[in-house]
């Protein structure tokens, strides 16, 4: 009878919803054939399951690699274990952490956005409305002197949509920006 309940611990399939957390890792590869799949073994081997990777071939980092970004679920002791298994096996981790955000927005900004400073623009976003800047694209077809737009997909804690709205509205009023808004929820 004191066996069961080991062996039923040992297996993936016996954590229940209570005992896994999200997580985000964020990671720079060389640009060479398998890499990714050799920086995506450890998270598998040490009882981690992948959700989603976002691999952004078309940027490159300072030091001329890949910036990868790997959400995963795992229960929270095994995550450390995942961690040291990609830095053991030669992964260059940026950034490893618990996922604190339960929603996604995506918000259009208008404006003269480089002249009113994109990247004060996004850190202001991140900090004042609590939001982490997860996908961004720019269109400027007059240039960077003229009226360029852009979207911006942020990840925010369950239940602070509203909150971060009138945080990036505030921020979009002090640099004359338009901040187009998404439709949120689903209630009638």
């Amino acid at each position: 009878m004191g066996d069961a309940p080991d062996s039923d611990a040992d297996e993936p399939d016996a954590e229940t919803d209570g005992g896994v957390r999200a997580y985000t890792v964020r990671l720079e590869l060389v640009d060479e054939p398998g890499e990714l799949l050799r920086a995506l073994a450890p998270v598998a081997d040490n009882g981690g399951n992948l959700l989603s990777i976002h691999h952004q071939r078309g940027n490159i980092t300072p030091r001329g690699h890949i910036p990868v970004e790997v959400d995963l679920e795992c229960p929270p002791d095994r995550f450390d274990d995942i961690v040291d298994a990609l830095r053991d096996a030669g992964v260059n981790v940026i950034q490893a952490g618990e996922e604190h955000y339960g929603e996604e927005v995506s918000v259009v900004l208008v404006g003269n956005l480089v002249e009113t400073d994109l990247s004060n623009t996004l850190s202001r976003i991140e900090d004042e409305a609590d939001a982490v800047v997860q996908d961004l694209s720019l269109a400027a077809p007059e240039g960077t002197d003229g009226i360029s737009s852009a979207r911006a997909r942020l990840a925010i804690d369950s239940g602070r949509s509203e909150e971060a709205l009138a945080a990036i509205r505030s921020i979009g009023s002090d640099k004359e920006l338009t901040v187009v808004e998404p439709l949120l929820g689903g209630e009638a």
